[in-house]
């Protein structure tokens, strides 16, 4: 039976009397009086202003065993507690079932919706002037101010993806073409093929948190883990240490094959492949040829895997915590998934401007349709109709220490299984993230 041990105060007798107060012990016991005896650590005497004192004696104590009723799954004190260790700001209680996605669109107001060309263009020149800034910066600063400014131009490189992000939601202009324009050219300075991503894209909306059907990342199979050795030790890494530039991966392995489009898409990522490749054979010599190799390094790269960064955090924190589940096709519930199976995280205001708030991330699960300077009206709506069920979050170390340590391997019970809880003599990588990682939240 699970019980606590009640307060007990005692003094420990010597030159200088100490107050000790015992804390609240959760233990496996029968309720009942218990003697506990106080052990000092320090056997040699203790040193204090000059003086060396011993304790006098072993002091017995005795203690009450109060029985205390387990806490329930379903308790808020319990969401509370996981919230704490995960890193989180709140756990959303479980969606009724009986909650249907349409019910959530339907609480929205109107407005959210409306596409407003003012702002749209707005977020364009936001975007040119802080990358532009980020370029200058880096020409400028010396050699140990370049992380800042690469920091700096990373992230406003990633607030081109998200303008591409909102043209391939249909949500930036009221003129299609101009979509897929300006779309395509926002990903070229990151060498990202519009079309075969916005394919893939609409298919992670459509099937969020779907074992096997999600684009975006989903746990390790164990069939998949257990396959090979090498296979084992390459999922440890990039779902370990390289974690936050995995997209990387995702990006070469899901946007240049042709046979993973159906034959009516096969045009179009024929025609975003070729930007892509124009813009690497062109821009890339241009930037060589100016800068040198170094140059390419100092202006492209770098700021690449800053987005990459980026990309691979906000994608990984938006879906990913040991208490959201992947469900199977015939158990996988929409509105669950859009609502409760999607985190809200609050970043620094500087990453929320470059960005144009695409963390404010479960409107956006809830219609893509919403543009992203409408998100945070949405979200407001969200919280007053449906607030007890969201997952939010303040990005901090402990959250990230959680899901690279503990979210990796999919069980159909626990939702995940950590690698070193599979295979420990393989996951030397978690056990230096757990030690080398910070905890604060």
């Amino acid at each position: 039976m699970a019980c606590r041990l009640a307060d007990s105060a005692f003094l420990l007798k010597g030159p200088h009397q100490t107050s000790i107060r015992s804390r609240r012990i959760a233990t496996q016991c029968s309720p009942g009086l218990y003697d506990l005896k106080w052990e000092n650590p320090l056997q040699k005497g203790i040193k204090h202003k000059g003086h060396s004192f011993s304790p006098k004696k072993i002091h017995i104590v005795r203690a009450v065993a109060v029985p205390v009723a387990p806490i329930s799954e379903d308790s808020a004190e319990y969401r509370k507690q996981l919230a704490d260790s995960y890193g989180f700001r709140q756990i959303g209680e479980p969606l009724p079932e009986n909650v249907t996605l349409k019910d959530v669109i339907d609480s929205l107001p109107r407005k959210v919706f409306e596409i407003d060309d003012g702002k749209a263009w707005t977020s364009v020149l936001i975007s040119v002037t802080s990358y532009s800034l980020g370029l200058f910066m880096i020409s400028k600063a010396p050699w140990y101010l370049l992380p800042l400014a690469w920091a700096w131009t990373g992230t406003a490189v990633t607030g081109f993806f998200v303008i591409g992000h909102d043209c391939a939601h249909k949500s930036f202009a009221k003129n299609k073409l101009v979509e897929d324009i300006v779309g395509t050219l926002a990903f070229l300075p990151l060498i990202y093929p519009y079309e075969p991503w916005r394919f893939k894209h609409d298919r992670h909306h459509a099937k969020t948190n779907m074992l096997s059907e999600d684009t975006a990342w989903h746990p390790v199979l164990k069939e998949e883990f257990d396959s090979s050795p090498l296979l084992r030790k390459a999922i440890i890494y990039g779902y370990g240490p390289i974690r936050p530039w995995m997209s990387i991966g995702h990006w070469l392995i899901w946007h240049f094959d042709l046979s993973k489009f159906r034959p009516n898409e096969v045009k179009r990522v024929k025609i975003s492949l070729a930007c892509v490749f124009a813009f690497m054979g062109i821009g890339w010599p241009l930037i060589i040829y100016k800068a040198g190799i170094l140059g390419w390094i100092k202006f492209w790269l770098m700021p690449w895997l800053g987005y990459h960064f980026w990309m691979s955090t906000f994608t990984m924190v938006h879906h990913t915590a040991p208490h959201i589940p992947f469900k199977s096709s015939n158990e996988w519930n929409a509105a669950q998934a859009q609502l409760n199976g999607t985190v809200h995280c609050d970043y620094p205001k500087w990453i929320e401007i470059l960005c144009h708030h695409i963390n404010v991330h479960i409107p956006h699960h809830i219609s893509p349709r919403i543009p992203s300077y409408n998100l945070q009206v949405a979200h407001k709506s969200i919280q007053e109709n449906w607030g007890k069920y969201l997952n939010e979050a303040t990005w901090n170390w402990r959250l990230m220490k959680t899901i690279m340590t503990m979210c990796h391997v999919y069980d159909e019970e626990h939702n995940y299984a950590a690698f070193d809880q599979l295979a420990p003599e393989d996951s030397q990588p978690i056990t230096f993230l757990k030690k080398v990682m910070p905890d604060y939240a």
